[in-house]
């Protein structure tokens, strides 16, 4: 059973997974949470499109005087230093952190990620859905204020901890 971990989500501006707007982390330590952080972004590309800001609610209002992501990491990495990450859909937040890495030429660590969303398909094949919301749910974690990158990352911890 993973004990110790940090959930991560992240919320783009655009269709560039380089475009990180937000960052939520959620810090498991012996099964228990043990520290929260989030941050908004300036993204790279810097220009929202209209379906990601429908979608989480953000605008270059919200991150024009953000720091840049190099700074942001520099407060995360003290945090996850020597965890594995896990995100709902490790795909889509593996392919932003790799990109964001390479669009500001920082070298990549290789970070372990675990996915909860492959997870629930294995073991959960009954649910209706996979979505984060659904399976919060199921583990009796009930996910308000859904795609706040850190709403999202405090679900992905709960699930986690009952599927990982």
């Amino acid at each position: 059973m993973l004990r110790d971990f940090a959930a991560i989500d992240f919320e783009t501006a655009n269709e560039y997974p380089s475009s990180v707007c937000s960052v939520g982390i959620v810090v498991v330590r012996n099964g228990t949470i043990s520290d929260k952080f989030y941050s908004l972004i300036q993204p790279e590309p810097n220009y929202y499109s209209y379906g990601n800001s429908r979608i989480h609610g953000l605008t270059a209002e919200d991150t024009d005087n953000a720091k840049v992501f190099p700074k942001v990491w520099e407060q995360v990495i003290p945090l996850i230093e020597g965890l594995p990450l896990v995100a709902h859909n490790k795909g889509f937040d593996e392919a932003c952190l790799k990109a964001v890495f390479r669009t500001y030429q920082m070298d990549y660590p290789d970070y372990v990620f675990y996915c909860t969303l492959a997870e629930s398909r294995r073991q959960l094949k009954y649910l209706p859905n996979h979505q984060l919301h659904t399976v919060a749910e199921d583990c009796g974690f009930i996910l308000e204020n859904h795609h706040n990158a850190l709403a999202d990352a405090e679900a992905c911890a709960e699930i986690a901890l009952q599927l990982l």
